[in-house]
């Protein structure tokens, strides 16, 4: 069930950073569009994850999975899109002209000198996306998802019985548990993948 919850939330996770790093590099130098997508995704955020769930459950006409994926990809576009914004703004500008004074396109210089020197910006994004996943996750239960929310909801199915609260419990430190190792994790990612020139 552990596994389930991991699984789920790196599915979702992986979607969010695809769609959220393509908007970030897409928009980091159109102030206008810039703005509007943060707000879009900020507005996503603020969204409660019940009515997320209930209104993707509706629009997809399924159960299972899929609709746990696609609110968890979208609660993580928010921290994605404005680290990458912010992580590619931050790179110095002289760089990139150097970049552009040998020769290198548009295209190069986002691939060989942008992404990497805001890669440790980008990560961390990712990491809080991963971080808040773990919680929603948890709620993935109520449209048939996977993961360790079904011991929390088992538990308040037999609020009566001695055992309720052990379920709610060991549902509860799992996911607890889930956070700080994907956190952990994350942590060691920024740090194996990041240059010593820019740690």
């Amino acid at each position: 069930m552990s596994l389930e919850h991991v699984a789920i939330v790196l599915v979702g996770l992986l979607v969010g950073t695809v769609v959220g790093l393509s908007l970030g590099v897409l928009v980091h130098r159109r102030p206008r569009l810039r703005a509007a997508t943060l707000n879009v995704c900020g507005v996503i955020l603020t969204v409660p994850s019940l009515a997320m769930y209930a209104l993707l459950l509706a629009l997809l006409g399924m159960i299972g999975a899929v609709p746990v994926v696609v609110t968890l990809a979208l609660y993580s576009l928010l921290p994605i899109v404005r680290n990458t914004v912010t992580g590619l703004l931050g790179v110095d500008a002289s760089v990139v002209e150097s970049a552009q004074g040998v020769g290198m396109g548009p295209w190069q210089r986002l691939l060989s000198i942008e992404l990497p020197l805001a890669w440790p910006v980008v990560v961390t994004g990712m990491r809080v996306s991963a971080v808040l996943l773990v919680g929603l996750a948890a709620l993935g239960p109520i449209v048939g998802g996977p993961g360790l929310g079904e011991l929390i909801f088992a538990g308040l199915r037999v609020i009566t019985s001695p055992n309720a609260v052990n379920l709610a419990l060991m549902g509860t430190f799992g996911v607890v548990l889930v956070g700080l190792l994907l956190d952990a994790a994350f942590l060691l990612l920024i740090r194996s993948t990041t240059s010593r020139g820019i740690r």
